[in-house]
């Protein structure tokens, strides 16, 4: 049961260490640390994307600036609550790491597949210059009773598709995880840089409706809202996302 759910988020992911270490939490006395990794585009852009890993893991091997490594694992989300309210927070969690020798030996460098539900109904849109999207939320069963809420945008016809899905709708995605640079303007009219992770998906499939014998029933009341991000035509965005999608 646990290794079937392990197997509905699966990452691959490979770059360079781009911060340095950052403690973050301990959990039975074991820690973990959280850092940015610089993943490589087929551009001469790169995404950073936020990890999360375990002392036990790298141990003597030091993750520094500059490092390259391969990672797997799952993309995670939790709530941060702070001062201006909560926020949905993205994460890979890392399960495995290796120390590549050289880029030469990286294959993928950047590669995710879920397997969830539709948790809100999908928002369908389409830019300035007619190019379709439709943006979901997917909730991903995890071990303990738990899920992660994973934000996805699909483009062209799998938008059209994408938007005539419903809340509880299983599907199956495959793509990349990215990065969006954005400004977020306050209400004392002062802005704010903020960091936005989704999932651009490259194919997706609807799940077989029947369900597996002790797979557990899939909990959408307490779903979060969609990540605090502004649409693709709104001043400030720093990285257009219909560039994001042709790579």
């Amino acid at each position: 049961m646990v290794g079937e759910q392990l197997e509905n988020n699966v990452v691959t992911i490979s770059g360079r260490v781009s911060t340095e270490l950052k403690y973050s939490h301990e959990i039975y006395g074991e820690g973990f640390y959280h850092f940015l990794l610089e993943v490589p585009r087929l551009s001469d852009s790169s995404d950073n994307i936020s990890i999360t890993i375990s002392e036990r893991l790298f141990g003597k091997q030091r993750l520094t600036v500059g490092a390259l490594v391969d990672i797997e694992g799952q993309f995670r989300s939790y709530n941060s609550f702070g001062e201006r309210g909560s926020k949905l927070v993205l994460t890979v969690f890392a399960r495995e790491l290796n120390f590549p020798e050289d880029e030469s030996a990286i294959h993928n460098s950047n590669k995710i597949f879920l397997n969830g539900f539709i948790c809100k109904k999908p928002i369908y849109r389409s830019t300035p210059f007619g190019r379709e999207i439709t943006d979901l939320l997917i909730a991903v069963n995890r071990a303990y009773n738990k899920s992660d809420y994973i934000p996805c945008i699909s483009w062209g016809r799998n938008a059209r598709f994408c938007s005539n899905l419903n809340v509880g709708d299983n599907i199956r995605v495959w793509g990349r995880i990215q990065s969006r640079t954005y400004q977020k303007r306050l209400s004392g009219g002062e802005t704010i840089n903020r960091v936005a992770y989704e999932v651009s998906l490259s194919k997706l499939e609807t799940a077989d409706a029947r369900r597996q014998e002790g797979e557990p029933k899939l909990e959408v009341a307490g779903a979060p809202d969609m990540p605090d991000t502004p649409p693709i035509d709104e001043p400030g965005t720093q990285i257009e996302r219909g560039a994001q999608a042709a790579e």
